[in-house]
């Protein structure tokens, strides 16, 4: 669909978010309307626009961030684990994919954060295979379903965005098939690259979030004119090479200049209080969260232009 066609639905006040309160009420609310959206940044935005809160608009990037990532892989709400005891990197991936038969494996080990986890029919489980023979660890990507054997879910909690589950996961020996493994580096093609394609998709959504509130509010039309630009900004951003420097410099640039849009709406959101500017108030820590990441990106970014 068109760029055009997009900021028009954006723009639209009939894109209202449907009165709920939990992440699985909400997603299903609101698939028809997503769904309708072939690009996955487009329906991080309208997923955006049709949610009341930062977590359910979070969660429609999230989700289309994996999306974008293994656009076949991706079946209801799926939670990416690959946090272990001793972070995200590589080397501290203990979480094993080991042989057990022509076309058979066997997942086993511990993920300490996985995100929406305990309300996913699915995960992306990052595994060791093994040591290549320079000593790295050859990581895979493995779905699974929460409901296979051996597979338990232990619910965290974070201090803000509460409609966001989480969830410590547990494998113990759980089959799997040659299907069930993604196609792929597990670190360059999914790890990785992620943390680029989240933070686009999840500005997506909170840009058509704040499109939405601007609209239901009636605030004024350079605050909504400000946005529809951003999103215009993102989707092209969405089409870019996610691990090309200039990639890395242009986001941040984004990233920036969201950061401007959301004072910009604070300041007139703060005069017409709600319930939805409470849980924004209460939420808007989220968008501070990987911000040293993001800080050392962009700074690697700059070095290889010198």
């Amino acid at each position: 669909m068109t760029i055009d066609t997009l900021l028009s639905r954006l723009l639209d006040k009939t894109l209202a978010p449907p009165a709920v309160d939990t992440l699985r009420a909400w997603w299903e609310a609101t698939a028809a309307e997503r769904e309708s959206w072939p690009h996955t940044v487009d329906r991080a935005l309208v997923g955006g626009a049709c949610a009341d809160r930062v977590g359910f608009a979070f969660a429609s990037g999230y989700f289309e961030a994996l999306r974008a990532l293994a656009p076949n892989a991706l079946s209801g709400i799926t939670a990416l684990c690959a946090t272990e005891e001793g972070g995200n990197h590589p080397g501290a991936i203990q979480t094993r994919l080991e042989p057990a038969g022509p076309g058979r494996y066997t997942l086993s080990g511990k993920k300490k954060w996985a995100t929406v986890a305990s309300e996913a029919s699915a995960l992306l489980v990052v595994a060791t295979a093994g040591e290549s023979a320079e000593g790295r660890n050859q990581l895979r990507v493995v779905r699974v379903a929460t409901t296979a054997p051996g597979v338990r879910l232990q619910s965290t909690t974070a201090p803000f965005v509460p409609e966001i589950p989480h969830a410590e996961v547990e494998l113990d020996g759980v089959e799997v098939g040659e299907a069930d493994i993604l196609p792929g580096d597990g670190y360059d093609d999914y790890l990785k690259p992620f943390r680029t394609v989240e933070d686009i998709h999840v500005h997506a959504s909170v840009i058509g979030y704040l499109i939405g509130v601007s609209r239901r509010h009636d605030f004024p039309h350079e605050i909504v004119q400000s946005l529809t630009t951003l999103a215009v900004v993102t989707r092209s951003l969405a089409d870019a090479d996610v691990k090309a420097p200039a990639t890395h410099i242009a986001l941040a640039g984004l990233i920036d200049l969201a950061t401007r849009a959301v004072a910009s709406v604070e300041e007139k959101w703060g005069a017409v209080p709600d319930d939805e500017w409470k849980r924004w108030l209460r939420d808007r820590a989220l968008l501070q969260v990987s911000g040293k990441a993001r800080a050392a990106r962009r700074e690697r970014a700059w070095e290889a232009f010198g």
